[in-house]
């Protein structure tokens, strides 16, 4: 299991990311900030991956293994915060509707709001047996951060 969890994580991140430029990209599902957010661990653990990947022979897995768990753990934790904002258990940042605050004029002003989607983070862009795409990402971010303390710790006890 740990010789090839390192690929797993790579390939899992790289997949939620595919999976989430190709919404934004393909079918135009423009991402609030949340969700911009939820990218940002996977990025993480690819660059980790592939260092890890680079560096097997020189480098001990485990900890590696349990950053990458940390911080799909992260993305699951904000994916929850997401679906918790979406279902209205409570509000979201200040950033969920917008940043207009920077504008210096009424025309800056207006120009920035017209030329950004305006995406809130209360509001469900997609989703498949109920379950948004925030839903999705707490779901396989746990898996992935599972998977990865487990791997990390048949690491350490193969040593």
């Amino acid at each position: 299991m740990t010789k090839n969890a390192l690929w797993v994580a790579l390939l899992g991140s790289i997949g939620a990311l595919g999976t989430a430029f190709i919404a934004q990209y393909v079918f135009d599902l423009w991402p609030c900030v949340l969700c911009l957010y939820q990218r940002w661990p996977y990025a993480v653990v690819i660059v980790i991956s592939l260092a890890g990947i680079a560096l097997r022979k020189r480098v001990e897995i485990g900890p590696l293994l349990l950053l990458c768990a940390l911080a799909f753990a992260i993305t699951a934790a904000i994916g929850g915060y997401h679906v918790g904002v979406e279902q209205g258990w409570w509000e979201g940042t200040a950033e969920c509707v917008g940043d207009t605050a920077k504008a210096s004029s009424l025309q800056d002003l207006k120009a920035k709001i017209m030329s950004t989607p305006i995406v809130r983070c209360d509001e469900v862009a997609w989703s498949l047996f109920g379950i948004s795409m925030a839903g999705y990402n707490v779901i396989f971010g746990a898996v992935l951060a599972v998977f990865s303390v487990f791997a990390a710790l048949s690491s350490f006890r193969n040593r």
